[in-house]
């Protein structure tokens, strides 16, 4: 029997996944025909993640559900801060701000982290009255007395080898080996004592250099610039040295110092690449000493594809930059208005 021709059918699996083509080529013209290409677009999709929720017991103690209402985490969690019953859980591990019921204390750790699938990953270190808190993408947690570091999906990046460390700060961590807490004044504490050292993004010992125009003061010694981009990375921080000027002034309006007009001028430097449930490059803004002026509202986030910018506030929340930047510098020019002796210089 003679065919008719070759019939082809196509089926996407694209944004369209309902959609299919179907083409049939007759014998004729199939002779005409060399090379066939049909590109079709293929898109990965990333499974959605399951909705969870803490819930309360009659005695207050709190856990985790899913949405058919099975236990992820059993309640245990004795929460210290505010959360109501059937509270989402939006990051991408679960935090319980508090203590097991019954549990010994354990040294300079505080709360507990999971996965979002009930697998215990690591304790928070106790930072003032909480969880220490993430700094250039990463946080510290505590492990039979050391201090390590672990990213924003709970993967431990840094093993915990040392007694203390500080948090990073312009890519550095100081480090102190058998030093311990002695208190200072009411309610603080300093840590005295130990061999200190400091550590770079790997967690590996840097020795300290002589001082030059691109070296980083840690604890009173210098250290080599510790960043490098791609040419794509370089691109992605001219965006903010274009915007260096409002920026600084914003962010040094309610200084009363003696920095010279020069020397207020911030820096920009990418401390966080995209990664699992993280696709933005993380770029802190550091003022004249190297400290974090993220701390003070100056932290943004750029799409991978480098097309959009973001500020985040003191919620974490996501602000288009131009918003955010408009909102700003009202209110620095409110705060000049008020206060005509800090003007910025």
């Amino acid at each position: 029997m003679q065919s008719s021709g070759l019939h082809i059918l196509f089926v996407s699996v694209s944004r369209y996944p309902d959609f299919y083509l179907s083409v049939t080529l007759k014998p004729s013209k199939m002779k005409k025909i060399l090379v066939v290409t049909l590109l079709i677009p293929m898109i990965a999709f990333s499974q959605k993640k399951e909705s969870l929720m803490y819930f309360k017991t009659k005695d207050s103690l709190v856990g985790v559900k899913n949405s058919a209402g099975e236990v992820i985490v059993p309640a245990q969690f004795k929460i210290f801060s505010y959360l109501k019953n059937g509270q989402p859980v939006k990051e991408e591990t679960i935090y319980f701000d508090g203590p097991k019921k019954d549990e010994v204390p354990e040294k300079n750790a505080w709360g507990y982290v999971y996965d979002r699938k009930g697998n215990f990953l690591y304790r928070p270190f106790f930072y003032d009255n909480g969880a220490d808190y993430f700094s250039e993408g990463v946080r510290r947690f505590v492990k039979n007395g050391k201090v390590g570091f672990a990213d924003r999906n709970g993967k431990i990046v840094i093993q915990p080898e040392h007694d203390f460390v500080s948090p990073f700060r312009y890519g550095y961590a100081a480090y102190c080996d058998g030093c311990d807490w002695e208190k200072t004044e009411e309610e603080h504490k300093a840590i005295v004592g130990g061999t200190w050292g400091v550590m770079n993004f790997k967690g590996e010992t840097v020795q300290p250099v002589t001082q030059s125009a691109k070296t980083v003061k840690v604890n009173g010694k210098y250290y080599p610039y510790p960043f490098s981009y791609t040419a794509k990375e370089k691109q992605m921080l001219q965006f903010f040295e274009k915007q260096n000027k409002k920026l600084s002034d914003i962010y040094y309006v309610n200084y009363d110092d003696k920095l010279s007009g020069t020397d207020k001028k911030l820096s920009f430097e990418i401390v966080e690449r995209p990664k699992e449930n993280f696709p933005y490059y993380q770029v802190n803004a550091y003022d004249y000493w190297k400290t974090e002026a993220g701390l003070s509202g100056l932290i943004f986030l750029v799409s991978e594809d480098g097309k959009k910018v973001f500020a985040l506030d003191d919620d974490n929340e996501k602000i288009p930059f131009e918003k955010w930047l408009k909102n700003k510098r009202q209110q620095a020019e409110k705060f000049q208005r008020d206060h005509p002796n800090k003007m910025v210089k």
